[in-house]
């Protein structure tokens, strides 16, 4: 069951003039969360803004004997809420609502996982990645944003054994284009009795361009959406998705309680 805490802010890692992470002291909520899951936060008491707003959890903070202490959120300043985000100092008090939402399926033992992000669709990866890293689970990511400086913590993948491919799309590092163009030549030169599966997580048209890929290589998927929440618990239906059920009829689903994390063949992307 998600607890709604009163978390203190342990550290705010400026990465950048737009990029942070926060780390909460949210043991209640670390002890339980699970890869792919999100919290909703509140970083001012006020009215601006008048709701909490959706993040992954990005790590879990453990202490000296690995006991889980707190949480940690990958943060982009796009607008009133991040910006509070990002400026928040620590000691502050941020109201934290979680775990909240469906988990990613960790890839059975005998297949490998193949993490597709996009910029701050890297947040649910870093938990992922350890669990997977626990299992002895080969695992690469694929990873893409606009240009260098929204590419972070590659070297943590790369400590818990993943390979990395890059793409940006102006060039700045790793293939010149979009993530969905190296996740392709993979895919095709990867021999289909070899079992892979794909978790994607970013902007909406990359995970329909993911979706597509996995059905062309028959290959299974997850995907965690990414949706404005008014409450994170279903009340307020602001987050739907659409979503097509096996007897093929369409309709709609709160993605804050059906997901975040969707079998990628459900969801109707057109």
């Amino acid at each position: 069951m998600p607890v709604d805490v009163s978390a203190e802010v342990l550290d705010n890692r400026r990465l950048s003039p737009d990029y942070s992470v926060l780390l909460l002291d949210a043991p209640d909520i670390a002890r339980t969360a699970l890869p792919g899951q999100f919290v909703m936060l509140k970083q001012s008491p006020g009215f601006e803004p008048l709701l909490r707003r959706p993040f992954s959890i990005f790590e879990i903070l453990r202490d000296g004997e690995g006991a889980p202490v707190g949480i940690s959120i990958l943060n982009k300043r796009v607008g009133t809420a991040t910006r509070q985000i990002y400026d928040a100092e620590r000691g502050h008090r941020v109201a934290c609502l979680g775990p909240l939402g469906r988990p990613f399926t960790v890839a059975s033992p005998g297949e490998s996982a193949w993490m597709i992000a996009g910029g701050v669709g890297l947040a649910p990866f870093a938990t992922l990645a350890e669990a997977l890293a626990a299992r002895g689970t080969p695992m690469t990511l694929f990873y893409g944003g606009r240009s260098a400086s929204d590419l972070y913590y590659v070297e943590f993948f790369e400590s818990l054994g993943a390979r990395v491919v890059l793409a940006t799309e102006d060039g700045t590092r790793g293939t010149h284009g979009r993530i969905t163009g190296p996740l392709e030549e993979h895919l095709s030169a990867t021999a289909l009795e070899l079992r892979v599966s794909l978790f994607a997580c970013g902007p909406e048209p990359m995970l329909a361009a993911v979706a597509r890929l996995a059905a062309r290589y028959g290959r299974s998927c997850e995907v965690s959406v990414e949706r404005v929440m008014g409450c994170g618990l279903g009340g307020c239906y602001s987050c739907v998705v659409p979503v097509r059920t096996s007897a093929g009829r369409e309709h709609f689903v709160r993605s804050c309680i059906t997901g975040p994390v969707f079998d990628a063949s459900t969801i109707v992307w057109e």
